[in-house]
């Protein structure tokens, strides 16, 4: 399955633009990378499967960086750490292998509803106050897979789904972000080979999982000083904002046709 568009130069400049802002956007938030890049990449014309795709094959790499310096910061939780994961491979692989059973055009207005609804999360995550710990989350699995399938399905949402039911829920943020991020490599990188193993063609769309990667790793080391220097709750209305208008440009675009 391949991207209709044409790749230029400029396209993936474009590619590169977009992992550069939703890298800077995750590293001050700890979450909405894939919703962000997924959401631009539905609004151009990207198929949902092959945006979810390869959305996940960049984040390989760029989970990878922050679960490990999560991790050496003290930031994971290791019994939250290991509830999440298998359930979340599991939701991940589902959701992937979903995504790429049906076609794309059925799905899509289904994935921008979703990502309506993530835009909405992160606007009430960034007017919320919830910080104080409360009592021990029992059903961390379940959300796990929940957020893991929603994560495949919609290009993005381990975080904004994972990350803000538990803070909701009394978790402390710090915890909350370092667990999630470091558990989310693996469950990327289980959606990663079941889409190379279903969705056939997926190489030649290189350049929109490459530029995506590039953008990442240069934003990486420079997330840290948007997060020091930033108000990130003005950020995450804005991130909020923008998936939520993106997301609705691509349903009226759809029943516009």
């Amino acid at each position: 399955m391949d991207f209709t568009g044409d790749f230029t130069i400029t396209t993936f400049l474009i590619f590169i633009g977009v992992g550069f802002i939703a890298q800077m956007i995750d590293g001050a938030l700890g979450m909405a990378y894939g919703v962000s890049s997924n959401t631009f990449l539905l609004s151009v014309g990207v198929p949902p499967a092959v945006a979810s795709a390869c959305v996940h094959i960049a984040e390989v790499v760029t989970t990878g960086i922050s679960g490990i310096t999560h991790w050496k910061l003290g930031n994971v939780d290791k019994e939250t750490f290991k509830k999440l994961i298998i359930p979340g491979v599991l939701g991940g692989i589902a959701g992937a292998y979903l995504l790429t059973a049906i076609d794309g055009n059925i799905i899509k207005p289904y994935v921008s509803i979703y990502l309506i609804i993530m835009g909405f999360v992160i606007l009430w995550k960034a007017l919320s106050s919830i910080t104080k710990e409360g009592k021990p989350i029992p059903w961390i699995a379940p959300l796990g897979l929940v957020g893991g399938f929603c994560d495949a399905i919609g290009g993005g949402g381990w975080g904004p789904v994972v990350t803000t039911t538990l803070v909701a829920q009394g978790k402390h943020p710090r915890f909350s972000i370092g667990s999630v991020n470091s558990s989310e490599f693996f469950v990327t990188f289980a959606e990663s080979v079941t889409f190379l193993l279903t969705l056939g063609g997926l190489l030649t769309n290189w350049p929109i999982f490459v530029g995506l990667l590039i953008g990442g790793a240069v934003a990486a080391p420079l997330a840290a000083f948007v997060t020091k220097h930033l108000p990130i709750r003005l950020l995450m209305g804005m991130v909020g904002i923008l998936i939520i208008g993106l997301s609705i440009r691509t349903l009226l675009l759809i029943y516009a046709k």
